[in-house]
């Protein structure tokens, strides 16, 4: 731990939209569009199972301010306002003697009907919705102000930022955070910069995913996911547009990367790469997050810095819920008690260590569903008289179990086989404590074959 705040190092938190964790050379993808990345992990820790705790982007976000699953704070489905009251991780480092900045995709202000006075989608987030941040330029919602090729975010004054004609949206959102680095002159504080871009999200008003140009022929030769491969959904005509912009959000790590060495800061700042989710291309449901899958759940998570060196890949299960005691404690921090994770500096030291043996997620919009992923199992249930606006129910049915080891690719649902019948007990029993650890009621979970 650091001697004293002049020795904390800074952080900067690198945080993509909708990726999946196979889109990186790392994780095992063949083509060319991780290098970056990819040197990260070898001089890092990459961490192999890692999973987001609620997959829909503002309910993910929550959790990552705040340390609290998004049920806990109010935002459990997206377009909910983070309490104003809510100790975020720009509060605390704040505290700690920390600069906070934001730049990027917030969506924790908006809520309320579009047309309404607590709806910040196109307009400046109000100082005292930004969640603690000092340094500000973001927007609310990314995907209303911006396509590819176009768009505008907020500076801290509520003044309107043009993008530069023609710049791809993840260069701009570099090119900025680079100029907050660059700008901070001979400041001695430790600062934090999270730094939130949007791809490789698809784009909602065209319906499809926008890569830098050249993206459709450069990555036109990928290898299916092998989740995706038998099923329906757009990955065929999506995946190279996908792939375009995970390449860009590569180039950009690695501008960030090369400023930091420029400006010699590398040796002193922790870098944490990771997403909100992944996609499963409108493979489970009618759009491509909010399910139990691996295709939606699972993501890169890749941390470089004090405290994670030497490209060890612990195989432990973990989740976004446990990177901010982690960020807190690289600055010298005491993870507050309220906060539900764990600090991967354990698994960094030590890949064996002891740690749980599952990661629980709180599923929103879709339906009102909770789930648990262990190295073998995935075990799913849903409200059955909830729709997925409800932050919890009192009785849930059981949804899915797979057996992650004989299927991989989760295709044989063994929720309704009465051979898995002891493993489902078993797991329903993980479901309820990891529930009660979150602060829930623990429910009633009927049995699929019942």
């Amino acid at each position: 731990m650091p001697e004293s705040k002049m020795d904390r190092p800074n952080i900067v938190f690198l945080f993509s939209d909708q990726q999946r964790w196979d889109t990186c050379g790392c994780y095992g993808q063949r083509l060319d569009v991780t290098p970056n990345l990819d040197r990260m992990a070898r001089e890092g820790v990459r961490f192999e199972h890692a999973f987001t705790c609620q997959p829909v982007c503002g309910p993910a976000r929550a959790c990552l301010q705040t340390g609290k699953y998004a049920t806990e704070v109010g935002c459990h489905t997206n377009h909910r306002l983070l309490p104003p009251e809510e100790q975020t991780l720009a509060r605390i480092l704040s505290a700690e003697g920390y600069d906070t900045a934001y730049i990027g995709k917030w969506h924790l202000a908006s809520c309320g009907p579009k047309d309404g006075p607590d709806n910040f989608r196109t307009r400046p987030v109000p100082p005292e919705r930004r969640g603690g941040y000092d340094f500000w330029l973001a927007a609310d919602a990314l995907e209303s102000t911006s396509h590819s090729y176009d768009g505008y975010m907020f500076d801290s004054q509520g003044r309107r930022r043009d993008f530069p004609e023609g710049r791809f949206r993840a260069d701009v959102l570099t090119d900025w955070a680079i100029e907050y680095l660059d700008g901070r002159g001979d400041s001695e504080r430790p600062f934090f910069l999270f730094l939130s871009w949007i791809e490789p999200h698809h784009q909602n008003d065209r319906g499809h995913f926008e890569g830098p140009r050249g993206s459709r022929e450069r990555f036109a030769d990928f290898d299916p996911p092998k989740d995706l491969a038998e099923l329906q959904g757009d990955w065929a005509a999506e995946y190279p547009d996908y792939l375009g912009c995970c390449r860009s959000l590569d180039d950009n790590v690695g501008r960030l990367l090369a400023r930091l060495e420029t400006l010699g800061m590398a040796d002193n700042t922790l870098v944490v790469y990771t997403s909100d989710h992944g996609s499963h291309f409108r493979t489970r449901n009618r759009e491509y997050k909010r399910s139990c899958h691996d295709g939606c759940i699972r993501i890169p998570m890749i941390v470089r810095g004090p405290g994670f060196r030497g490209g060890a890949s612990p195989a432990a299960p973990v989740s976004l819920i446990d990177l901010p005691p982690t960020v807190l404690t690289a600055a010298g921090a005491t993870p507050p008690a309220f906060m539900r994770g764990r600090p991967l500096q354990t698994l960094a030291g030590n890949p064996a260590a002891p740690w749980p043996d599952e990661v629980f997620l709180q599923i929103s919009e879709s339906q009102c569903g909770r789930a648990i992923r262990t190295r073998r199992w995935k075990y799913s249930v849903c409200a059955p008289d909830a729709d997925g606006q409800v932050p919890a129910s009192a009785v849930y049915v059981e949804d899915c179990l797979y057996d992650l080891d004989a299927d991989p690719h989760e295709r044989n649902n063994l929720v309704s086989s009465p051979a898995w019948a002891d493993v489902r007990r078993e797991l329903a029993q993980t479901l309820k404590r990891r529930m009660r650890e979150a602060g829930e009621a623990e429910p009633e979970i009927r049995s699929a074959c019942a």
